[in-house]
């Protein structure tokens, strides 16, 4: 049994700030108050535990990773401050790992799904018909945890460029059949021309989303679409280009939607879409670099106490799990100065409690 103190930031989204004495009882539950409870911190900023959402527990460079990788995935995030994580897709039944009570909580989107040739091999459910589309998001969507990942554009080799998977009326009953099964259904799409399908189709998130247009951005504020756009994983779109010497139009595509990027964000932030903090750690992105996400959501237009927000108590609010009030699950990270003020401070936690447990402690 736990006693804390110290300043409380944004429990209820909007960045305020209270000072606080936290009790957690033997269950891991805030309390009111317990009696000769050991103090644990006294004095530091206290934030709900950080939330990365887009992530992929289990899933490598070359595929699938086993389990030992998985759990030491999950636990570089944990001792960073990550203490929920919205799988965006994994190769690997990860559903061992979400008993631990010495991990994040994980919220799984089942498998990718693509149409063959038309993602990373070995990585989704490939599906020869499009029209099997909906029949394979209902199955998704049983498989996980309340999201279905679509892969909407890849390159085409036929044509050398980003182009759709999904024809228009595919995705609409997708996104129905998921809703129907009570799950939100997001997308990966980097280009423009599968934007306006996707978005039109009552889908709830969009990944990355460089090619999105002001017209676009409209719609999604209108319609409340999310958007991840996974800042440190379009920063590796220059090497990707690099490397795609066979596709000049494609590679020409790259680089022109890596230069557009923080313009991109910034518009959507000023329009009023809904942006979370994700790093796409797993594809191609290394694990617990949660705080370099954040920072550039703040390089992109948001203020630092939105960009905390976005990976801690408005992403928590989003995906339907609590901050931090009485009878609410101790998870959260503390800090010695304030974030809001420095955000490299996000790269140093003091404590990180998880389920009322101490399970990494900073200098």
């Amino acid at each position: 049994m736990y006693r804390l103190r110290g300043v409380l930031l944004g429990p209820g989204g909007a960045g305020d700030e209270q000072s606080v004495e936290l009790f957690v009882d033997a269950a891991g539950v805030l309390v009111e108050h317990i009696p000769g409870a050991e103090t644990l911190i006294d004095g530091g900023y206290i934030v709900p535990g950080l939330v990365d959402a887009h992530c992929h527990i289990g899933l490598g460079s070359a595929g699938a990773v086993g389990l030992e990788e998985a759990d030491a995935q999950a636990r570089t995030d944990r001792d960073a401050g990550t203490l929920l994580i919205r799988d965006c897709g994994s190769p690997l039944d990860t559903t061992p790992l979400q008993v631990r009570d010495d991990l994040p909580e994980i919220i799984r989107a089942g498998v990718h799904i693509a149409r063959p040739k038309r993602y990373i091999p070995g990585v989704a459910a490939e599906l020869d018909d499009p029209a099997l589309l909906p029949d394979v998001v209902a199955e998704q969507a049983a498989a996980g945890d309340g999201w279905v990942k679509l892969v909407g554009d890849w390159i085409d080799r036929s044509v050398g460029d980003l182009a759709p998977v999904w024809p228009d009326d595919v995705l609409v009953a997708a996104v129905e059949a998921a809703h129907a099964a009570g799950a939100r259904v997001t997308a990966h799409v980097f280009g423009a021309d599968a934007l306006p399908g996707l978005i039109r189709s009552g889908i709830d998130c969009i990944e990355h989303g460089p090619g999105l247009t002001d017209d676009l951005i409209a719609e999604m504020a209108a319609r409340g679409t999310a958007l991840v756009p996974t800042m440190i994983n379009i920063d590796t779109f220059p090497g990707i280009a690099d490397m795609a010497g066979r596709y000049p139009t494609y590679a020409a595509h790259m680089r022109k939607l890596h230069a557009g990027a923080v313009g991109v964000v910034q518009r959507a932030v000023e329009a009023g879409v809904p942006v979370y903090a994700g790093t796409d750690a797993g594809g191609g992105i290394e694990h617990g670099r949660l705080a370099d996400e954040i920072a550039a959501l703040h390089g992109a237009g948001m203020s630092a106490v939105d960009a905390l927000g976005a990976a801690s108590w408005s992403a928590r609010r989003w995906l339907g799990r609590p901050a931090l009030h009485p009878g609410a699950r101790a998870d959260l990270v503390v800090y010695r100065s304030d974030p809001r003020a420095d955000l490299a401070v996000l790269r140093e936690p003091a404590l990180v409690m998880l389920r009322g447990r101490p399970v990494h402690a900073g200098g």
